[in-house]
C-alpha cells in the first residue's frame, strides 16, 4: 500500500503528514539537547513538538538561511525582526512558556560537533534553505572607530536616543522620563506609569538633599525629566548635560515652555567635557547620573566615578541609578547589542559601588528596584501594543518589531534576575569625615504615592 500523502507532498508517518518540521525536528533536539519547548510550524503547514507549547510559524525558509549564517540568538532576532519567524500568540507570553519550559527539561545546548555541522547543512540543502546571506535589517547599528572613542559613543548614542522625539513622545508618558519608575501605589485607583515617574523623580530629589538656590549637575538628562523636575518643584539651578541632539533640543524647548531658561542650562556634549570646579570656585551640591552609566564603558567607567567625585563640593551629594548584570553577557546579548544599545557595558551591582568608593565616595544608601523595572517596561510595552499602527506608520514595522523584542525581553531579564537596577546614593566627604547626611531615610518617603 502506498504512504498517504500530506499536503506539503511528502510521505507521512502514520497519520501525520511528513514535511519540513519533521525533517527539521532531529536537527533541533540536536541542537537544544533535548526536544523543543515549542510548537513548530512551518512554511509548508507542517508542525511537530509538544501541542500545548506556544506555536513558533516558520514562515519561510529564509528562516532557516538567518540562522545558517548567523547561529544564535542574533540569527532568531533578526528572523523576528524581519517577519521570517512569528510567534502565534502574544510574544510575551510565548517567550516566557518556552523559557520556563526550557527549565523544567533542563535544556542545556552542547557545542555543536561536526557531524551536527554536516547534518545540519544536509537538511538545509533538502529543504531548499541554502543560499546568500540574507541582507542585514536597515535597524542593526553599524559603528566604527575605536570603542568608546569620541566620534564613536556618538553614533552609538545617537542610535538609540535620535531614534526620533516622536517615537519617543508615542512611547512615554508626559514626563518623559526613559528609565525606571518607582512604583508607591502600583495597582491603586488612577495610578499609572506617568505617576510612578514623578515619584522616581521626587524620591532621587529628596535622596540628594535638594533645595532652593542649590546646584545640580545632571549627567545624561535625557528628555530632562529630573532637570525640569528638580528646578521647578525644588528651586534648583541645573546643568543638564547630554550627547544626544534630539535630547538637547527638546529639554531647551521644555524649560523655555516652562519659563525655567534662568534655573536650567543645556549642554550638548560629551560628559568627557564637563569641567570640574577648579580653586575656590564651588563645586555642585549634587550630582546625578540615570540610567546613562552603562554607556560608559568598563575601562572608562572609573575616570566617570573620578569625574562624579570632582565635580562636588565637600558634603556634595552623587546619585547613580544604573541597570546590573552578571558576568555574562555584560552588554545585554547579542540583539541588545546590535539593535538597542551598542557598546552598553552593565557589571554586578557590587563591582559598581566598589568603583564609586575608589573614586572617594562614601556609599551611604543602595535600594535594588528590580520589580519596580518590570512593571515600568510593561507600561511601556502596552503603549507599544495599543497604538502599533500608529508606531509602524511612524518607524516602519521592521523597526516597530524590533521594539516590541527589545521590551518584551527586557521585561523578562528583569523579572527573571538576569538584570537589576539600582539607585545608589553617594556623598564627597569633608577632609574631616563629615557627610552632613540626616541619620535616617524617613524623611525621602513620606508621602510619596499621594500625589501632587
Amino acid at each position: 500500500m502506498p504512504h498517504p500523502r500530506s499536503t506539503a507532498g511528502g510521505p507521512a508517518r502514520g497519520n501525520a503528514p511528513y514535511g519540513a518540521a519533521q525533517r527539521i525536528e532531529p536537527l533541533v533536539e540536536r541542537f537544544l539537547g533535548g526536544p523543543p519547548p515549542v510548537r513548530l510550524r512551518m512554511w509548508d503547514g507542517s508542525e511537530t513538538g509538544p501541542a500545548d507549547a506556544p506555536t513558533v510559524h516558520v514562515r519561510s525558509r529564509r528562516a532557516l538561511r538567518r540562522l545558517l549564517w548567523q547561529p544564535g540568538e542574533l540569527g532568531l532576532a533578526e528572523a523576528y525582526i524581519t517577519g521570517d519567524i512569528d510567534l502565534a500568540d502574544d510574544l510575551a507570553d510565548g517567550l516566557r512558556a518556552m523559557r520556563a519550559a526550557a527549565r523544567e527539561r533542563g535544556l542545556h545546548p552542547p557545542a555543536p560537533r561536526l557531524g551536527d555541522r554536516i547534518s545540519a547543512a544536509v537538511t538545509a540543502v533538502r529543504l531548499g534553505a541554502v543560499g546568500p546571506r540574507p541582507p542585514v535589517p536597515a535597524s542593526r547599528a553599524g559603528l566604527r572607530g575605536a570603542l568608546h572613542s569620541r566620534a564613536r559613543d556618538r553614533a552609538a548614542i545617537s542610535h538609540h536616543y535620535d531614534l526620533s522625539n516622536a517615537f519617543y513622545t508615542l512611547l512615554l508618558d508626559e514626563t518623559m522620563a526613559y528609565s525606571c519608575g518607582y512604583w508607591t501605589a502600583q495597582g491603586a485607583p488612577g495610578y499609572g506609569p506617568a505617576d510612578a515617574q514623578r515619584d522616581k523623580l521626587e524620591l532621587i530629589c529628596r535622596k540628594l538633599g535638594l533645595g532652593p538656590g542649590g546646584r545640580l549637575l545632571d549627567i545624561g538628562c535625557g528628555w530632562g525629566s529630573l532637570s525640569l523636575y528638580a528646578a521647578r518643584h525644588h528651586g534648583v539651578r541645573v546643568t543638564a548635560v547630554t550627547l544626544a541632539a534630539e535630547q538637547a533640543a527638546h529639554v531647551t524647548r521644555r524649560a523655555a515652555e516652562l519659563g525655567l531658561e534662568d534655573r536650567v542650562e543645556v549642554l550638548h556634549r560629551d560628559y568627557r567635557d564637563i569641567r570640574v570646579p577648579q580653586g575656590s570656585r564651588r563645586g555642585y551640591d549634587a550630582v546625578s547620573t540615570v540610567e546613562m552609566g552603562e554607556h560608559v564603558g568598563d575601562a572608562e567607567y572609573p575616570a566617570f566615578t573620578a569625574l562624579l567625585h570632582d565635580v562636588l563640593r565637600p558634603g556634595g551629594r552623587a546619585f547613580v541609578q544604573q541597570m546590573s548584570r552578571g558576568t555574562t553577557a555584560p552588554g545585554g546579548g547579542a540583539f541588545i547589542e546590535s539593535y538597542i544599545a551598542p557598546d552598553m557595558h552593565m557589571r554586578p551591582l557590587g563591582e559598581t559601588v566598589g568603583l564609586l568608593e575608589s573614586a572617594g565616595l562614601e556609599v551611604r544608601d543602595v535600594e535594588s528596584l528590580r520589580e519596580h523595572y518590570v512593571l515600568t517596561v510593561e507600561a511601556w510595552r502596552r503603549t507599544l501594543e495599543e497604538r502599533w499602527p500608529e508606531f509602524v506608520t511612524l518607524m516602519g514595522e521592521e523597526t516597530a518589531r524590533v521594539w516590541r523584542l527589545y521590551l518584551v525581553g527586557g521585561a523578562l531579564a528583569f523579572e527573571e534576575r538576569r538584570m537589576g537596577v539600582d539607585q545608589i546614593l553617594c556623598v564627597r566627604p569633608h577632609a574631616s569625615g563629615a557627610a552632613a547626611m540626616p541619620t535616617t531615610r524617613h524623611g525621602w518617603y513620606e508621602g510619596l504615592g499621594a500625589g501632587r
